[in-house]
């Protein structure tokens, strides 16, 4: 019988065996996210477009191009979030957030909805971790934030990635900036792709970020921003530098980072791989002051970063890091007859209360068949329970990889049994391995 339909192109489902590794890498962002004391917030999947149109940009290709647009039933326009901050930013602005105190620090994980031709790195829906912070100007705070990132990639043990780092300047040292630019890419205007003509007139900065071989060969020899920075804007790249030289992060300068949406200013950074390809870009932010007051608020300087966690883990495979999958079955209770079904179900229940994880047959299975399962699922432990175990109350546990046998109690003191037998079960592992070493 033919599926009455498959995923839709661009999407990709997590499978319950591989769902450990996005939730493994999800504990260790907040782990170490909250050391900087960010807190998470959730915000909805859709938005008003104008939301987007203001804050992201109308110049940048994710407004202009990608967005997945849709009219309500009460003719409202609402937009999927083509990415965290927007939303992010709305609710800080909604919900007076200010006054509980600044800065507020804030982090997500969010799905993410942007047309785009599907590739290597590259979906339709992906999904994003994010840190947003709002309320401070000092460059002490994007020196903390790039560390934030930096934090999360070394607790993954992620190798080759290069930090890069450049300032945009401010809205007054950047208007000078887009005259030399504007100035430089009118002599190559018959080589520009279409969409970069449109953006010479708008945004001349937008150039920089183009894709296309012609224009990114143009762009090379652009004016670079970092000379036209006023004083404000340059002593604030400096100190951003001085504290990261300071926390021993290493980064290189690179002019040419102005980063795809239009709300940033100053700061910009991107952590950088080349192990996956065209996408390697894994983290990229900034500092963006003006977007609470783009969408109708008070000057509130503000900064975040988003990172992919599609990208990230595919790094991750490509370079060979082990992912632990702390969900392993403790123990998995075989069964005989009805009567030792009821008696396992209950057994089971008492060992999830101590948040062990135990599975016994729900499906009607034969013995040598619920065996083989317990393999499958990589059980720790097995134990079989009949009618001679129910009868002398006592059974034997099995230890899956050694074939090491405990006999216990199957009382109320099942549960004090099996924690002993296995503590000195680990303990003796402990003391072989530690052998082995000696030896």
């Amino acid at each position: 019988m033919a599926l009455i339909t498959k995923k839709i192109k661009g999407t990709e489902d997590v499978l319950p065996k591989e769902s450990y590794r996005w939730q493994f890498i999800e504990n260790v962002m907040r782990e170490e996210s909250g050391k900087f004391g960010f807190k998470e917030i959730r915000t909805p999947v859709f938005e008003h477009t104008e939301l987007f149109a203001r804050g992201v940009g109308q110049t940048t290709d994710v407004v202009q191009k990608e967005m997945y647009t849709f009219d309500t039933k009460g003719g409202e326009s609402v937009t999927l979030r083509p990415e965290g901050t927007a939303g992010a930013a709305r609710a800080v602005l909604e919900h007076a957030l200010e006054n509980e105190g600044l800065p507020i620090k804030a982090s997500y994980f969010v799905s993410c909805y942007r047309y785009e031709k599907p590739q290597a790195g590259r979906l339709r829906e992906f999904h994003q971790f994010g840190l947003e912070e709002y309320g401070t100007q000092s460059p002490v705070a994007d020196a903390e934030l790039i560390c934030a990132a930096q934090s999360i990639f070394d607790r993954l043990q992620i190798q080759q990635l290069r930090l890069e780092i450049n300032s945009i300047g401010c809205p007054e040292c950047r208007a000078e900036y887009h005259k030399a630019l504007k100035e430089y890419f009118e002599g190559y205007k018959d080589e520009l792709c279409d969409t970069c003509l449109s953006r010479l007139e708008k945004n001349p900065m937008r150039i920089l970020d183009c894709k296309s071989p012609i224009c990114s060969k143009i762009a090379e020899g652009a004016p670079k921003i970092t000379d036209y920075l006023c004083e404000e804007c340059e002593e604030h790249f400096k100190s951003v530098q001085r504290y990261l030289d300071s926390a021993g992060v290493k980064y290189t300068v690179n002019p040419t980072i102005v980063r795809g949406l239009d709300y940033y200013t100053k700061t910009v950074f991107e952590f950088v791989t080349d192990c996956i390809g065209a996408q390697g870009t894994v983290c990229g932010g900034g500092r963006y002051d003006g977007l609470i007051e783009e969408l109708g608020g008070k000057h509130l300087p503000s900064l975040g970063f988003a990172m992919g966690l599609e990208r990230l883990l595919m790094v991750m495979d490509k370079q060979g890091i082990e992912i632990p999958d702390f969900s392993e079955c403790n123990l998995y209770i075989a069964t005989m007859g009805e009567s030792a079904k009821e008696k396992a179900f209950e057994l089971a229940m008492t060992l999830r209360e101590s948040s062990m994880t135990v599975e016994t047959d729900v499906v009607g299975r034969g013995l040598r068949a619920q065996m083989k399962y317990a393999d499958k699922i990589g059980a720790k432990y097995s134990m079989v329970l009949g009618d001679n175990e129910l009868e002398q109350k006592k059974a034997v546990i099995k230890n899956m990889n050694s074939g090491k046998q405990t006999t216990v109690r199957l009382d109320e003191n099942f549960l004090e049994d099996f924690i002993i037998m296995e503590t000195t079960d680990e303990d003796s592992s402990d003391i072989a391995l530690g052998l082995q070493k000696d030896e």
